[in-house]
């Protein structure tokens, strides 16, 4: 077994038949003899492991977890498959990664329990994960894009566009065997903050900027390995939301907290209103959806809450 010690360790594991790197936080006064509860994360769309894995892990591990973030395959400082293209981030191979990584954590002689914790699209790709994989014990979503069709298909007229779009993009990369890469949200590595809240005309446009804009808390500049740009495709899964229409099936305790003020609060709610398994609801004021991505208050009120249900 390779040494371990507490903090940050770069740590590798196989899914798809390729290494997906990952961090493994561990923590303070970590001994591989003793046992640890261990939590596997999922991140936002459309993120890296040193994004909000990389504020979130040293959290946990600062409240005595095993903490494992990892870059999805084709993203970060994972390899795509060969013939691929990297920044491709599809919901079928992140629930597989998912259940991959739970099977490395179950290798580690130290780790005694799983959890898995997600945020935003992260929320969902565990929770669906979770579903079938009863080695997860608990669940913890935050900020979660849990019920997310009532937000993502209200108007079905640029969703249509959208899949238009990302039809075009698979038959082009298809055709030429090279990347097609766009802006998801329109937001560009080299956008000003005007610039991008003019094009967006969203509520959420700002927040998201100050976090992955050109010269964001985690924007481009901040993060080697991240870019705004994506494989074009992308909305021919992430429109899909699995959890949703299988939350009813989730057998696990699960802990959901979210900004009760912010535009995504449906998703958490739409998503609690269908749980039937043990659950607990923190909704809070004041916070934002990328609030809970950096802002430190609102960290702590999250990996606090987290660390209370986990250890329950």
């Amino acid at each position: 077994m390779m040494n371990l010690s507490a903090g940050k360790n770069t740590v590798t594991f196989k899914s798809f038949g390729i290494e997906l790197v990952g961090n493994l936080y561990l923590p303070e006064g970590f001994d591989e003899n003793k046992k640890y509860k261990a939590i596997v994360g999922a991140s936002p769309f459309p993120q890296v492991k040193e994004q909000v894995l990389g504020t979130y892990g040293p959290e946990m591990a600062k409240r005595g977890f095993v903490f494992l973030g990892f870059d999805y395959l084709g993203m970060g400082d994972s390899p795509s498959l060969p013939g691929e293209f990297k920044q491709s981030r599809y919901m079928f191979r992140l629930i597989e990664n998912t259940w991959d990584a739970v099977s490395y954590l179950g290798t580690l002689p130290f780790v005694e329990e799983i959890m898995g914790l997600g945020v935003c699209q992260g929320g969902s790709i565990m929770a669906s994960a979770a579903v079938t994989d009863h080695r997860i014990k608990k669940l913890a979503t935050v900020s979660g894009m849990m019920a997310a069709d009532a937000f993502q298909w209200t108007d079905k007229t640029v969703v249509n566009q959208m899949i238009a779009g990302a039809n075009h993009s698979k038959q082009k990369i298809y055709e030429t065997g090279a990347p097609d890469y766009v802006a998801p949200f329109g937001l560009t590595d080299d956008q000003s903050r005007e610039e991008y809240i003019e094009l967006a005309g969203t509520p959420m446009a700002g927040e998201s900027y100050d976090y992955y804009g050109k010269d964001g808390i985690k924007g481009p500049k901040a993060v080697e390995n991240f870019t705004n740009m994506h494989i074009g495709d992308q909305a021919m899964e992430s429109l899909i939301s699995i959890s949703e229409h299988y939350a009813d099936k989730i057998a696990q305790p699960t802990l959901v907290v979210y900004g009760k003020d912010a535009p995504t609060a449906i998703c958490s709610t739409g998503f609690i209103d269908k749980l039937t398994n043990e659950h607990e609801v923190l909704a809070v004021s004041g916070f934002g959806h990328v609030d809970f991505y950096h802002h430190p208050d609102a960290v702590k009120v999250s990996t606090d809450a987290v660390a209370e249900f986990f250890n329950k």
